[in-house]
C-alpha cells in the first residue's frame, strides 16, 4: 500500500537530522526552504552543511536528549544500527521519523520534489524505485515553464480582484480558468494591455 501525501505548514516546526555528512546536507537543503527550525548533529559536520542559515550544528554523538521539544526527526548517518536506535526512541516518543536507505524503519518518507514557486509536487514509490520516482519528476520538470511560479503568484494577486467581478461561482471559476490558459498560453503572466483585452473578450 502506498504513502498518503500529506502537504504540511512546516514554517517554525523544530526537526533533528542525525548525521552530519553528504545525505544530511540533501535533506536539510530540501527542507530549508520550507522553513523549519533545524538541528544537525554529529560528531562531524561539513562545513557547509553546519554554515547553512537557519541550521543549529551540534558536533557531538546523538543521544535521546536532543528529540526534546522535535517536531520531526531524520537518520542521516552511515551506520544502519545508529539510524535504527533515533528511529525506535522516534516511534516511543511519536516523533515523525525518516530513517535514510530503510523504509521499514520510517513513518514518512521523503518525495522527490518539483518545485516552481508556490507550487510543489512530491513523488513516492513507497521506496519501492527512487530511480522511477527521480525520473518521474524530470518528466514534470520539462513540462513545467520556469515562469510557472511566477503565473501563480499572478493568479494569487488577482484571485480576490477576479472573485468580486464574476456573479457567481460557476462564472468565477469560469474566468480564472481562462485566464490561467492564457498565461499558460502566453508562458508568463500577462501584461496590463494582455488582461484588457482578455477581460474585454470575457466581456468584463
Amino acid at each position: 500500500m502506498g504513502y498518503f501525501p500529506f502537504f504540511m505548514d512546516m514554517e517554525g516546526r523544530h526537526g533533528l537530522i542525525v548525521g552530519g555528512g553528504a545525505i544530511a546536507l540533501r535533506k536539510t537543503e530540501k527542507l530549508l526552504p520550507f522553513g523549519p527550525v533545524l538541528t544537525v548533529a554529529a560528531p562531524s559536520i561539513l562545513p557547509t552543511l553546519a554554515a547553512l542559515p537557519g541550521v543549529t550544528a551540534a558536533e557531538r554523538a546523538f543521544d535521546g536528549s536532543m528529540l526534546e521539544g522535535m517536531d520531526f526527526a531524520i537518520a542521516a548517518t552511515d551506520s544502519r544500527e545508529t539510524n535504527r536506535a533515533v528511529s525506535a526512541l522516534c516511534r516511543a516518543r511519536n516523533i515523525p521519523v525518516n530513517t535514510v536507505d530503510d523504509p521499514e524503519a520510517c513513518t514518512f518518507l521523503f518525495p522527490a520534489l518539483v518545485r516552481r514557486g508556490t507550487l510543489c509536487v512530491g513523488i513516492s514509490t513507497g521506496g519501492a524505485s527512487p530511480a522511477a520516482a527521480a525520473w518521474l519528476r524530470g518528466q514534470i520538470e520539462a513540462m513545467l515553464s520556469e515562469k510557472f511560479g511566477d503565473i501563480l503568484e499572478y493568479m494569487g494577486k488577482l484571485r480576490p480582484w477576479l472573485k468580486a467581478m464574476a456573479e457567481d461561482e460557476q462564472s468565477r471559476g469560469a474566468l480564472m480558468k481562462a485566464l490561467f490558459a492564457a498565461c499558460m498560453e502566453a508562458g508568463r503572466p500577462l501584461t496590463e494591455a494582455e488582461l484588457a483585452a482578455f477581460l474585454r473578450e470575457e466581456r468584463l
